[in-house]
């Protein structure tokens, strides 16, 4: 079991007793292989894989910038975790990074899947900086999108990151 940084923006994930953690949307297989030849296909920022469990994470850090795109979160959110499905099911068969390979194998063997939305937004809002997004809401739509993947996604943020999995420092 391993004890892993992961950075996105300005948040460090500790994530502790791992089988493995990565940066999914840096591996090598999904940037030159599967994003090109899919065509604009999306990937969650992090795959974890802890106690038989793999973890698909998202990452949203709305503290300083508002959400300015048009289409929906959840939209978004259910696009990244379905392509980043498939991304690991063409890299555990054509992958030809070995260890981004048995990381896919690894992950496609897990026996629970989880969705993790992790929402930074500003802890005082202002007419500068609002709440892009009500997390109750988002999680009512995440689970009605994402039924095909996990009927129980979660919404965290610094305060309510799965201790099971580590903690969450912002930098």
């Amino acid at each position: 079991m391993l004890d892993i940084t992961l950075s996105e923006g300005d948040l460090s994930f500790e994530l502790e007793q791992v089988s493995f953690a990565e940066k999914y949307d840096d591996w090598r297989h999904y940037r030159n292989v599967f994003n090109s030849a899919c065509g604009a296909s999306k990937a969650v920022d992090f795959a974890v894989s802890k106690a038989g469990t793999l973890w698909l994470i998202e990452v949203k850090d709305y503290r300083r910038n508002k959400r300015t795109k048009p289409s929906s979160l959840a939209d978004e959110v259910m696009l990244k975790v379905r392509d980043t499905m498939a991304g690991l099911v063409s890299t555990a068969f054509v992958g030809v990074d070995a260890q981004e390979a048995d990381r896919s194998r690894s992950a496609l063997s897990s026996r629970k899947l989880k969705i993790v939305l992790h929402l930074e937004q500003p802890s005082k809002p202002s007419r500068l900086f609002p709440k892009s997004v009500d997390p109750a809401d988002i999680l009512m739509q995440l689970k009605q999108r994402l039924r095909f993947a996990d009927c129980h996604p979660i919404v965290v943020d610094r305060l309510t990151f799965p201790a099971s999995l580590g903690r969450v420092i912002s930098t």
